[in-house]
């Protein structure tokens, strides 16, 4: 009858034909905004998400990787334990639990197979586990002259894909 009267129709059945409809496809179509793409840091660009600089993220890299720990604000913020991490690639203080300026580096030249195997767990039990990649270090995509790394594989993130990164 509302169809009817002045080719219009009633309010709330034009509100649920804006509603998304209920679909079996399990893809999205579009990708939440939370989910930034992943992209490719060089070290002083890494240097701005040491936590220090309110409302911005925080980011920390362990073997190349760029995760965003913001949401763990209170271990990795300004004047947190371990704030040091952040802001670059620590991968060598995660191996060895240490956050001597000396180890907030991303070589591991030198680490026994215990802090190897330590890196590897707190890697994929903590970092990969809780916090989201944003990114990656130049190191880990580019070879030392530059030229794109060919053995490059990224890490097997749900919301990753490899066409954003080039």
């Amino acid at each position: 009858a509302g169809a009817a009267a002045g080719g219009r129709l009633p309010l709330p059945f034009l509100l649920l034909l804006l509603l998304p409809a209920a679909s079996a496809e399990p893809e999205l179509r579009f990708r939440p905004p939370a989910e930034a793409p992943v992209r490719l840091f060089t070290d002083p660009e890494l240097a701005r998400y040491d936590g220090h600089q309110e409302g911005q993220p925080i980011y920390l890299a362990v073997k190349g990787v760029v995760f965003d720990v913001t949401s763990g604000k209170e271990f990795y913020g300004k004047g947190a334990p371990y704030n040091a991490l952040v802001g670059k690639d620590s991968t060598r203080g995660v191996a060895k639990m240490s956050l001597d300026p000396a180890d907030l580096t991303h070589d591991t030249t030198g680490l026994t197979e215990e802090e190897l195997k330590s890196l590897d767990d707190i890697f994929n039990n903590v970092y990969k586990a809780k916090y989201p990649i944003v990114g990656y270090t130049s190191r880990r995509i580019l070879n030392e002259d530059g030229s794109p790394n060919l053995d490059f594989k990224p890490e097997d993130q749900p919301h990753f894909s490899i066409k954003d990164e080039f």
